[in-house]
């Protein structure tokens, strides 16, 4: 039960974070293409979210045996939970502030620094949940 909330979650939430980012990139690159690589990095930041719940979908599939207690399976549950929930959460957070910063970015480039800085803030959102999960599933 800890595998499929850890999976899903986190694939939608890096999956709508690069997409929405990704529509932001393509509109941007009409008015600015030179600014396009530098523009990928809500896409990026929204991977490394996929890349948290790979981590903790790893640890707890070499944890699951025969004989588990009910106290480690339901830890393992919440280890899923969070890093899932959080992961879905920042990668909302990065779809919506990557669009909108991109597309900021090519009408005002001094927008970027401010940018990269609300993208970090959201990115440890998805890292508080994999912290909280690591403790989780190692207890």
């Amino acid at each position: 039960m800890g595998l499929s909330p850890v999976s899903s979650s986190v694939s939608l939430g890096a999956a709508y974070g690069t997409a929405k980012s990704g529509t932001g990139i393509a509109a941007m690159s009409v008015m600015r293409p030179e600014l396009i690589m530098k523009s990928i990095i809500p896409v990026v930041m929204a991977g490394i979210i996929a890349i948290y719940g790979l981590v903790v979908a790893v640890l707890i599939a070499n944890n699951i045996a025969d004989n588990i207690t009910l106290y480690k399976s339901f830890l393992h549950l919440g280890a899923g939970l969070s890093v899932g929930l959080s992961g879905l959460a920042a990668g909302f957070a990065i779809g919506i502030v990557g669009d909108a910063g991109v597309r900021g970015t090519a009408q005002q480039p001094r927008l970027f620094v401010g940018m990269i800085l609300i993208l970090i803030f959201a990115e440890v959102l998805g890292l508080y949940g994999l912290i909280v999960a690591l403790i989780l599933s190692t207890k």
